[in-house]
Order: structure tokens, then sequence, then C-alpha cells
């Protein structure tokens, strides 16, 4: 019974990570968190795939580098903001006017949930870029 436990867990982690590698790609040009779910993706992989370990660094001080630039200026703060809050809105448009293409509540969702991800990564990363700043 451990060996099945183990391979059925390395099994989850191998699929979670794959996933979370796939739609980071996918979000490199979408609106959403591409690089965060990138790095989130090779962190799993590397779990178990330990040739992937050489991967994780870059691609974290990649990401972390990214979310310190979103906030560099007041300029990027409000796109960003609006950006999110786009999102948002256009959610609620697509969950609410099925007609649209794609349109109902699983688009929706799925734009309200950038959205909602978009402006908590900003929020993340106005907070750490400040407590960096105050830093000697």
């Amino acid at each position: 019974m451990p060996v099945l436990r183990g391979s059925v867990r390395r099994l989850v982690v191998l699929t979670a990570g794959t996933v979370l590698l796939l739609v980071g790609v996918a979000l490199l040009v979408l609106p959403g968190p591409g690089l965060l779910l990138v790095f989130a993706g090779l962190v799993l992989l590397a779990r178990e795939v330990p040739a992937l370990e050489r991967h994780v660094e870059p691609a974290r001080a990649r990401a972390l580098r990214a979310a310190e630039e979103s906030v560099a200026t007041p300029l990027r703060i409000a796109g960003s903001v609006l950006a999110g809050l786009a999102l948002l809105a256009a959610g609620v448009v697509w969950g609410v006017r099925p007609e649209l293409p794609l349109g109902g509540w699983a688009t929706g969702a799925g734009l309200i949930l950038s959205g909602c991800i978009l402006l908590g990564l900003l929020w993340w990363s106005h907070r750490n870029a400040r407590a960096r700043r105050r830093s000697p």
C-alpha cells in the first residue's frame, strides 16, 4: 500500500505541476500571472524531477523582478489596477450575457478570478517593494 500511495502522490504532483506550468505559459500572452504560475509549476515538478531544479531559481528571480517592475511607478500601478478592474468588470459582463462569444459564468468566473489574482499580486508586490525600499 505505501508504494501505491507514493505513486499516486507523485502522479498528483506531476499533474499539478504540469498544469500550472502550461497555464502559466499560456498566461504569458494572456492576461494573468503567467510568470508566477510558471514558477509554481517548476517548483512542483522539481520535487519529482530533480533535473528541473536548475530552472527554479531563474524563474523565481524573473517572476519577482516582473512583480517589482509592475509597481515601479505610479503610472504602472494605475495601469495594473485598471487592468484588474477591467477583468472583474468583463467577468461580470460575460457572466450575465451568455450571447457573447464563450459567454456564461464559466468564462466570467475565470475572468473574475484572474482580476482578483492580479489585484492580489499587485498588492503583494507593492507591499514587498515598499518594505525593500525601507530596509537598509
